[in-house]
């Protein structure tokens, strides 16, 4: 089984991709809702959660986890490696394909506080970034709007268009995606930055990753349809909202 973990429920936007790359394989989804939103917390805190889900991923069974937060990529990835033997796929921060492609220059990034002070975040900034203007903005509120279910009030796209909107008027042509939860907002993202701007969520790739990860293993199941597990440490209703209709 491979074990899938997020703060909330935007980890199933990670999860919608691996069962894309790999449909016949078991799937076990950890939702943190009791603790979330983890973007505010201290790193110990995060990884402190995230060893608890680990060993209780191990000990159903897991052969693998994909660590589907941001946030808790950024503060805890390293410690699980070096703890736990099975591999770990981390949320990699998608600043590499946006600067390639950016014809202006400038490319926003939106992401937790959390994202932002992580090592793997500043070093792929440092690597890949150079020559581009980031512009960074945290997503307050929005994690908190994606739990409750909301993706398209009238205060969420006011939310929304306040980080935006000064990012397209400083040029961006690329906003970075840097929390699982956000491509839930995807649709509204769009609309407020226009055709212009391309949005770019790191799912895709990371289930990709996932899938050559895995196969050092053993072959991954593409084909067939394998069993899907969900569970939270709280209140599920937006989980098995957002599982039925996405998986």
């Amino acid at each position: 089984m491979i074990g899938v973990y997020d703060s909330g429920v935007g980890g199933l936007s990670v999860l919608k991709e691996l069962i894309r790359e790999m449909p016949g394989e078991d799937y076990d989804y950890f939702s943190d809702g009791a603790n979330c939103p983890y973007g505010p917390k201290p790193p110990q805190e995060i990884i402190l959660r995230a060893r608890t889900v680990t060993e209780d991923f191990l000990r159903r069974g897991t052969e693998m986890v994909v660590v589907a937060c941001n946030t808790a990529t950024a503060a805890a990835i390293a410690d699980l490696r070096a703890r736990y033997l099975i591999p770990f796929i981390g949320m990699e921060p998608a600043i590499k394909p946006a600067a390639l492609h950016s014809a202006s220059g400038v490319v926003g990034v939106l992401a937790t506080a959390g994202t932002f002070k992580g090592r793997l975040y500043l070093s792929t900034l440092a690597r890949f970034a150079s020559d581009v203007k980031v512009i960074e903005q945290v997503g307050t509120g929005l994690v908190e709007a994606v739990e409750r279910g909301d993706f398209d009030s009238p205060q969420l796209i006011a939310l929304l268009r306040s980080y935006i909107e000064p990012m397209v008027a400083a040029g961006a042509d690329h906003i970075v995606l840097g929390c699982t939860h956000y491509p839930f907002l995807e649709d509204a993202i769009r609309r407020i930055a226009g055709a212009g701007v391309t949005i770019v969520n790191p799912a895709p790739a990371v289930a990709r990753h996932a899938r050559k990860v895995l196969a050092t293993l053993r072959a991954p199941r593409t084909e067939g349809c394998g069993s899907r597990i969900f569970r939270s440490s709280g209140d599920d209703t937006v989980l098995r909202q957002l599982a039925s209709t996405l998986i």
